[in-house]
């Protein structure tokens, strides 16, 4: 269940070097999102592994004001003031408390989804194409460290019309393939600080675990 939710969510290194034209659409992305003092988005969320026979579908929504978050995923949600995250899993019906920098590298929240390629990786160009009638650029991440990652590459898909993010590939290391395809975005919501504010009065019965 930690993997599924593990970014929320988001490549090898190699040979690669930096490339400029993939640089070049990426930081025109970052400087359109880091406009935003918020942002609200709606995804859905396929993990497929042929070898296991896993093949599950998701729906969420993630609202995301600066190093804050609150997001969906299936029936479960991942809250973060910017300190701490709360993970609550409804089947376990548990809360997993963490700091919110031990989770920077590792999980793929809304906020990661949206800007994982900023912190610890190459990227490469891919090529034009077009998906959902949509023409995009397709970008190929690879971490700079590959032994520390369960994934070995995130594949972009960024719509050239409108420089947003349409769709997340991350191919893991055990086969495991999860596509997030994005299906709305929106800019500067208004959103309450209480949304990133864990209130354990709405999980009674729910142990607190930290790690």
């Amino acid at each position: 269940m930690k993997f599924a939710l593990t970014f929320f969510a988001f490549v090898i290194f190699s040979a690669f070097g930096q490339d400029t034209k993939a640089d070049a659409i990426l930081s025109k992305l970052s400087t359109k999102l880091n406009s935003h003092s918020s942002f609200y988005i709606e995804y859905t969320v396929n993990i497929k592994n042929e070898a296991t026979g896993t093949d599950e579908n998701n729906s969420g929504k993630g609202w995301v004001k600066g190093d804050k978050y609150h997001a969906s995923f299936g029936d479960n949600t991942i809250i973060s003031n910017g300190k701490k995250t709360w993970t609550i899993v409804k089947e376990e019906k548990a809360v997993y408390e963490s700091d919110a920098d031990e989770d920077d590298d590792e999980s793929i929240n809304p906020k990661r989804l949206m800007t994982i390629w900023e912190n610890g990786f190459k990227s490469k160009y891919g090529k034009e194409t077009t998906l959902n009638g949509k023409t995009v650029d397709v970008i190929y991440l690879y971490p700079k460290n590959p032994s520390e990652q369960d994934y070995h590459t995130v594949v972009l898909y960024i719509s050239k019309k409108n420089n947003e993010l349409s769709r997340v590939v991350l191919r893991y290391k055990d086969g495991t393939i999860m596509t997030f395809k994005l299906l709305a975005y929106k800019e500067n919501p208004t959103v309450n600080d209480s949304k990133f504010v864990f209130n354990r009065q709405k999980y009674p019965g729910y142990p607190v675990v930290k790690d």
